[in-house]
């Protein structure tokens, strides 16, 4: 069993859930309401941007701005999606089936991120359809809209190695869910508070790395940092898992 029989396991197992298309449905049907709501705002106020020497352009107006609503929701959606992949095994008792089975406990790991990862990459790929059909009647800022892309992969790459370490401390998925939001909420208003402030404790925002990517600044710090954070939580499931094994 590899790392990707893992992740394709996992996600006909996501795929089979029906509150998964549920999620989809209303991810799609939020993004596309605003959307549409800053295409809206974009034409009633394109008479008073034509007089700027410099006006934005609807990348800037309308694209970036749904790709921060996007951040939001991701923080809404990742407990819930991340919260079965270790605590429902652990409760199924399957758990300990898995971790003696002559994989690897990084394989089974990285496999499962992977899976929720393939999920998460869904979401940027529909905000990109939504904005290439703005090409019908203006010009996209390509380089924004990459620099979007990538900070929302990572952004939920930390979100969703999060969910999965949490996911492993217990045998209760509704725990896990949680336990998950608290910490997402508790970084997010993190960033709120302090967004008046030069204080230190921003820096460990992530919504406040993310924010960089949003507006097209691609900023080696908060590249290293999206990845440390998402990589150190892995690491930490390794960890906690490997011990597991070793224990039973």
């Amino acid at each position: 069993m590899t790392m990707f029989t893992i992740a394709s396991k996992e996600l006909k197992l996501l795929f089979v859930s029906s509150l998964v298309w549920v999620f989809l449905a209303v991810m799609q049907l939020v993004l596309a309401w605003v959307f549409l709501g800053r295409l809206n705002t974009f034409l009633e106020i394109q008479p008073q941007l034509a007089q700027l020497a410099n006006p934005p352009g609807i990348t800037e107006v309308i694209v970036a701005p749904v790709f921060s609503i996007a951040s939001i929701v991701l923080l809404a959606v990742t407990p819930v999606l991340s919260m079965r992949l270790f605590a429902e095994e652990r409760r199924n008792h399957t758990l300990v089936m898995l971790i003696s089975a002559p994989v690897s406990i990084p394989a089974i790991v990285l496999g499962k991120f992977l899976a929720l990862m393939i999920f998460f990459c869904l979401m940027p790929l529909l905000i990109v359809m939504l904005s290439i059909s703005l090409l019908t009647g203006g010009m996209l800022d390509f380089g924004l809209l990459g620099s979007n892309v990538i900070g929302l992969i990572l952004l939920a790459s930390c979100f969703a190695s999060l969910g999965l370490y949490i996911s492993s401390l217990t045998s209760y998925p509704a725990i896990a869910a949680l336990g998950s939001l608290g910490v997402l909420l508790c970084l997010w208003v993190m960033d709120i508070v302090t967004i008046e402030s030069e204080s230190a404790v921003r820096h460990f925002s992530l919504f406040r790395h993310f924010e960089n990517f949003n507006i097209g600044l691609i900023d080696t710090f908060s590249l290293a940092f999206l990845l440390l954070f998402a990589i150190t939580f892995l690491v930490l499931t390794i960890y906690h898992l490997d011990g597991e094994r070793l224990n039973g």
